[in-house]
């Protein structure tokens, strides 16, 4: 099995970290995060994935490890795949996440459940100095409620209602959660990607 000595997950949200660490099992011998006071580049990719090879490629070229990268966020039909790639900006860059909830339950506002069709999308980029580079990409499908429900996750979780579980990502536990994830999804297939070989 092919193993990096030392992986940096290139996100300051401390959620996403640890979702990453609980499921990098055999992958890395030592896995970290991006030092606390550094800065990242601008985000500037028109896709999830144009931004992840942004934060892959500054990170790696910085700090001289392999690094993981993601840019993740929510995709709503009825706003035409609004938030997207500003999913984290979408209230502004200074706003919580009950701020961008807010913001988002207001413009579906008058939209029946039936016309809220969403999904969690994921792009990941493993960025090995001298090894490699691979990518993978993720999906959840689900809605958006009508207000938010459960304590759990972070970001737009307590608004992403997952039909088949009857519940929001924000009412489910962790294990839950990890098990259906956008994220999840796309890190399988990153693994799986790695360990073929370049």
């Amino acid at each position: 099995m092919r193993m990096l000595e030392r992986l940096m997950i290139a996100t300051h949200s401390a959620g996403k970290f640890t979702e990453f660490a609980n499921s990098l099992g055999g992958m890395a011998a030592f896995i970290e995060p991006l030092p606390t006071d550094a800065e990242g580049p601008e985000e500037t990719g028109a896709s999830f994935l144009e931004n992840a090879l942004i934060k892959a490629r500054f990170a790696a070229a910085k700090w001289r490890v392999p690094v993981l990268a993601d840019d993740s966020g929510l995709v709503v039909d009825a706003l035409n795949g609004a938030p997207g790639v500003y999913s984290a900006r979408f209230a502004g860059s200074q706003a919580s996440d009950l701020d961008r909830q807010a913001l988002l339950l207001e413009r579906l506002r008058g939209v029946p459940p039936c016309e809220r069709r969403a999904r969690f999308v994921a792009a990941l980029v493993l960025l090995a100095p001298g090894r490699g580079e691979w990518t993978a990409m993720g999906t959840c499908e689900g809605r958006i409620a009508m207000e938010p429900a459960g304590a759990g996750g972070f970001g737009y979780d307590p608004l992403f209602y997952y039909p088949p579980s009857g519940k929001t990502f924000g009412q489910m536990s962790s294990d839950e959660k990890q098990r259906i994830s956008h994220r999840t999804a796309a890190l399988r297939e990153l693994i799986r990607r790695f360990r073929a070989g370049p």
